[in-house]
Parts: structure tokens; C-alpha cells; sequence
């Protein structure tokens, strides 16, 4: 799938990943607008790794055109 494809259900609240990536990526997920001490926050994308560790993810070029995203049950 394209990551145009996978987004609306990234915004449904489903995960992702792509089967090239070779690393220890487990998915991608996005968390959606929320509140912080009376602020908004904006949407924004995390990565979990193997070592059970998230990290803030912005996708790459390679990553907006490439055709192997799927969804995952994590």
C-alpha cells in the first residue's frame, strides 16, 4: 500500500509499518490532537522500535512514495 493509502487509517488510529525497513521498527502510529495543560497539540506521528522505546517520526520522501506499507496488529 501507499502511504496514501495507509493514512486514513493511521487517522483512525490503526498502526503501520513498511516491510523494506530493515532496522527494528515495529510500527508507526499517530497520536491525534489532544490537550496539555490547557494548550492544543497538534497531531503528531511515533515510531516504536524492538527496544520498546517511541520516538517522534516525520515521514521521509522515501517514505511518502513508497508502495510497501501495511497495517499491523500491535
Amino acid at each position: 500500500m501507499t502511504f496514501e493509502a495507509i493514512l486514513p487509517s493511521l487517522k483512525a488510529g490503526k498502526k503501520a509499518v513498511r516491510t523494506g525497513w530493515e532496522g527494528t521498527e515495529l510500527y508507526v502510529q499517530l497520536v491525534p490532537e489532544g490537550k496539555f495543560e490547557g494548550d492544543t497539540l497538534n497531531p503528531y506521528f511515533l515510531i516504536k522500535t524492538a527496544d520498546e522505546a517511541f520516538s517522534l517520526w516525520s515521514p521521509t520522501d522515501c517514505d511518502i512514495l513508497a508502495e510497501d506499507w501495511q497495517l499491523v496488529n500491535a
